[in-house]
C-alpha cells in the first residue's frame, strides 16, 4: 500500500497535501483499493464552507457509495473537474491526478490533528 511520507491523513482515509494556507484533498490508496472501481465522484461546490469531519463529497464505485469527509475546515476554492469525465483517476492516481478538491484553511492548527504517514500505516495495519 502506498502511503507517501509528505502527506497528512485523516482517520476517514482522506489525504491532505498542505501548501501554506491551502490543502489539496483526496482519497488514500487504502480507500480507493477498498472501494473498487470508482465510477462517479460528486465533488463539493466551489465556494462552499466545510467543517472538519463533515461529509462533503460522495464517491460511487462498482461496490458501493461512500461519503468523503472533510479532513480540515475551510472554504472549497477548487475542485478537480477532470473527475466528472474521468472518475477512474481516483483509482489510477489517487495521490496525483485523482485529487478531489482544494480547501483554503480556516484554522491551520487543524493540520496537527491529522495523522502522519506512520500513524496512518498503523491505523490501516500496514
Amino acid at each position: 500500500m502506498n502511503v507517501p511520507n509528505e502527506l497528512r491523513y485523516s482517520k476517514d482515509h482522506e489525504w491532505v497535501r498542505a501548501d501554506e494556507a491551502r490543502v489539496v484533498v483526496g482519497l488514500t490508496d487504502f480507500a480507493q483499493s477498498n472501494l473498487g472501481d470508482v465510477v462517479f465522484v460528486q465533488a463539493p461546490d466551489v465556494g462552499s464552507t466545510v467543517a472538519a469531519g463533515d461529509s462533503f463529497s460522495e464517491v460511487e464505485s462498482t461496490k458501493s457509495v461512500s461519503d468523503v469527509y472533510a479532513p480540515v475546515s475551510g472554504e472549497v476554492v477548487e475542485v478537480n473537474d477532470r473527475l466528472e469525465a474521468e472518475p477512474e483517476l481516483v483509482n489510477a492516481d489517487c495521490y496525483g491526478e485523482g485529487w478531489i478538491c482544494v480547501i483554503a484553511l480556516s484554522d491551520p492548527n487543524e493540520l496537527d490533528a491529522l495523522l502522519d504517514a506512520d500513524g496512518y500505516r498503523t491505523l490501516v495495519g500496514d
